[in-house]
């Protein structure tokens, strides 16, 4: 697989390919605007319509095809090592609502399914966090320990599906695994026929939070609304310096077909071997898509290509037979101290929300932030509101080493990717992006299969550091925030809302 530019990409986009959405081009009065339609906007603006509120959803690109698009769609509350950290850090009560809040994230999901007939794949599976280390073995029985005193069932097993030994995991039942985009296709059309404005390639530019907020847009619509929503994975408007206490966090996928015998039947993931995440999923009455997530790096760093490689061979090596039809890859936002960021978007704020900061388990994470944001806007009580609050305090403190490791990374890059040596551009093959010098200036340029050279700033526009080139997936990215920018300089994904400015050689 090491030609990943001719590999097909997601899965979930691929077999739910969707209608379009028209963009907003007359301006708009509602009572809530929401800000992205991956899977935390689309709940929230499901669960206010359901509410009786009048709800417009604006999304930049399409309907489910950003970070919800490429996720692998697995709905637990199991995520990897949590809970015994957060026995230590927000306490025996604080993991107990973490727990409950993603539990009923999943029960909320089915209902939904079933509510609206949407046939997405569901399928009921035990979770796994597994190390194959045995020093690690009383870290799994930790935290099997701290996730059944959350109320999860979990326990602590040697044995599992995976065709390999494993020192010990933590299982935890009845929980379950979907195809995202067949589900949220599904709430798309419902909020539409319920009455809600579901707008695609409607980029928002400005947020004014008066009283009524008011969007502008890049077709020159104007949104009023009484409440806003920033549901855009990394806030596209951060007046609260959220980007401080988030580390962006790029994962690889390759999926292939296997022998249904071979099914290890759950669903599993190791923080070892620079993480490894597996489970399947339907593909016809023989066979299973065997779904294979890892490789994680800060976005512009590294060979993608190289990681793609290391990753297929790993799920060739361990389930052998598989034979690999696609290969994309995901990106999430690491919250400095651990538990996502849901609620007012700073601390002044009365009309606006934001959701963000899910880890990696955006599936759930986006369903409860859906029931909290909606609950929020309306007036009602919701238990783990004080878990979630972007604007808590105590948990800034106490999680402070791992907030300066984020910015000294950050400042790392700002300062020392100005300090590297540019190749020549005549160096740069077919195929290829770098950052060279042309003239005494630094340029970021893609010379394509053709020859032709394609060349924008390397500046990112969202707070300055220069970009780096993803030859896998022919993308400029940025590593100190994770913004994304097509070889032409479009945006891709934020938090950066404007292209690289082109430049001519």
């Amino acid at each position: 697989m090491t030609e990943n530019r001719h590999v097909k990409g997601s899965y979930w986009l691929e077999t739910a390919p969707g209608g379009a959405r028209p963009p907003l081009t007359e301006d708009l009065d509602v009572d809530v605007a929401v800000i992205g339609a991956g899977i935390a906007g689309l709940s929230t603006a499901w669960e206010l319509t359901r509410a009786g509120r009048r709800v417009a959803v604006l999304e930049a690109g399409q309907v489910a095809a950003g970070v919800t698009g490429h996720t692998t769609a697995k709905l637990t509350a199991l995520h990897t090592l949590i809970y015994d950290k957060l026995r230590r850090t927000r306490g025996p009560e604080g993991a107990r609502l973490y727990a409950r809040s993603q539990s009923e994230a999943i029960e909320r999901a089915a209902e939904i399914a079933a509510e609206l007939g949407v046939d997405c794949d569901w399928e009921q599976r035990s979770a796994y966090t597994y190390v194959r280390d045995e020093s690690r073995v009383e870290e799994l029985r930790a935290e099997a320990a701290a996730a059944r005193e959350a109320g999860l069932p979990a326990s602590f097993v040697t044995e599992t599906g995976l065709p390999f030994p494993v020192a010990g995991a933590v299982r935890v039942t009845g929980q379950a695994q979907f195809h995202p985009r067949k589900y949220l296709l599904a709430l798309a059309e419902d909020l539409v026929a319920s009455g809600a404005a579901v707008h695609e390639h409607t980029a928002v530019l400005g947020l004014d939070e008066g009283e009524p907020c008011r969007l502008s847009t890049d077709t020159r619509a104007t949104v009023t609304a009484r409440d806003v929503v920033v549901a855009t994975h990394y806030p596209i408007f951060d007046r609260a310096l959220l980007f401080t206490r988030l580390s962006p966090r790029r994962e690889l996928v390759v999926a292939g077909t296997l022998d249904r015998e071979r099914d290890p039947d759950g669903m599993y993931i190791t923080p070892d071997e620079d993480t490894r995440s597996v489970r399947t999923a339907p593909w016809d009455a023989d066979r299973r898509l065997l779904i294979v997530t890892g490789e994680h790096f800060t976005p512009g760093t590294g060979d993608t290509r190289a990681r793609f490689d290391e990753l297929s061979a790993w799920a060739v090596r361990h389930f052998p037979g598989v034979e690999l039809t696609h290969a994309w890859a995901t990106q999430d936002n690491d919250p400095t101290d651990t538990v996502p960021m849901v609620g007012p978007l700073h601390p002044g704020a009365r009309h606006t929300y934001v959701a963000t900061g899910f880890g990696g388990w955006g599936m759930s994470g986006g369903i409860m932030a859906g029931r909290l944001l909606a609950a929020q806007i309306t007036g009602e009580d919701c238990a783990w509101s004080d878990l979630y609050d972007p604007r808590r305090l105590l948990s800034q403190v106490r999680e402070a080493p791992s907030f300066l490791k984020t910015q000294a990374q950050v400042a790392r890059h700002f300062v020392g990717d100005r300090l590297r040596p540019a190749p020549p551009l005549e160096s740069l093959p077919p195929g290829e992006g770098a950052v060279v010098r042309v003239n005494g200036d630094r340029l970021a340029v893609y010379r394509d299969d053709d020859g032709s050279l394609h060349a924008v700033s390397p500046r990112c526009t969202h707070l300055g550091c220069l970009v780096s080139f993803n030859g896998a997936e022919d993308a400029w990215e940025c590593p100190c925030h994770g913004s994304r920018f097509a070889t032409d300089g479009k945006v891709i994904q934020g938090p950066a809302t404007k292209p690289l400015e082109r430049r001519d050689i």
